[in-house]
This record gives structure tokens, sequence and C-alpha cells, in this order.
């Protein structure tokens, strides 16, 4: 009889504990920009400092006015770091001040494709802050394959589009002119944390 109240209470506590579990959601983030919301699902378990860095950035109000401001239609649209000016010469992009850069966490598994959301970087693997891309095609280059250098080391997936993938198809053919930078300004106006 004490194997069998045993067993009911292992039962019990394993099935509490897989509803809590289920019940723990992963943090959501609406970019809402002039040309209508994404929503961006992040994951944290599989890249913990990625998720931090950029909700802190979005907690600051750090992304609300900039822009999208690299587009390439059959493969990503990227933002998060630049401000659009107007001066005597015209429009031109101004970068924003951002924080230390963080660790690279490509290795976590995750890929590259389409919807899914990276953090861009220059060749220094570890040189990440404020600006990430979303993915429009299936990127496979980019994913990580060793830690033998930059290229190979690849570019952290943190999350993915889970509505408005519509409006990322309709930002990716925007006109563009030098440089990938949409003619009209693709704008994030603000972001919504759930």
């Amino acid at each position: 009889m004490k194997q069998l109240i045993s067993l009911v209470a292992i039962l019990i506590f394993s099935l509490s504990t897989a509803i809590a579990q289920q019940d723990v959601r992963n943090p959501q983030v609406t970019l809402r920009t002039n040309h209508g919301d994404i929503t961006l699902e992040l994951f944290p378990q599989e890249a913990p400092r990625t998720v931090e860095n950029f909700l802190q950035y979005a907690n600051d109000g750090f992304y609300d006015g900039t822009v999208f401001h690299r587009v390439i239609s059959h493969f990503m649209i990227q933002g998060g770091g630049m401000t659009i000016e107007e001066g005597a010469e015209g429009t031109h992009l101004v970068p924003k001040p951002t924080r230390d850069p963080i660790v690279n966490e490509a290795d976590n598994g995750l890929k590259n494709e389409r919807g899914t959301v990276a953090m861009a970087r220059t060749n220094d693997v570890n040189s990440a802050t404020s600006q990430f891309f979303i993915n429009v095609e299936i990127n496979g280059s980019l994913d990580h394959v060793s830690k033998e250098n930059s290229r190979t080391w690849g570019y952290t997936v943190f999350g993915r589009v889970v509505d408005g993938m519509d409006v990322v198809d309709d930002i990716r053919f925007v006109e563009t002119g030098p440089q990938d930078v949409p003619v009209e300004p693709v704008i994030i106006e603000s972001v919504q944390i759930r």
C-alpha cells in the first residue's frame, strides 16, 4: 500500500510540474512599424544573454524611432541601431550609441530559417549590440558550424516571428537605394513587451 501511495504521489508531482512548465511562456515582443505590427517570440532558454540584452534595449525604449536600415529582399531585413536625420544634404542614417557587445550564442542549435530573428554583428564574433535581423529566407550560411573562425561561428538566432510575417514580406520588397537602405524609411515606431 505504501508503494502505491508513493507512486501516486510521484505521478501527481510529475503532472503538476509538467503543467507548471507548460504555463511558462517565452516572452513576446511586438514591433509597431509604419508598415504594420511584427510580433516576435523570444527564446531565453536557448539564448539567455541575447534575449536579456534585446529585452533591456526594448524596455529602455531604445528601439523606438529606429529604422530597418538594411533590406535585402532575398536575404533579410536588418534594424535596431539607426535613426534617420534630415540634413542640408538630404536624409542620412545616424547610429545610436549602444551598450557593450554581448557574447555570441550562435552555438545554441537554432538555425537561421525563414522568420527567425538573429543578432547582427561585425567580423568580431562577440560584437553584437542592439542590431538584429529577420531572415526572409533559409540562410544556412549564417548558422553555427564551428568555433574555428568568424565565418563558421555563425549568427545568434534568439527568436522567431509568430505574427506579422506578411508585414516582414512587405518590408523586404520596399524600394532600396545605395547600401540596401530603403528609399522611404521603414520605422520601428514603438516596441511592446508581452
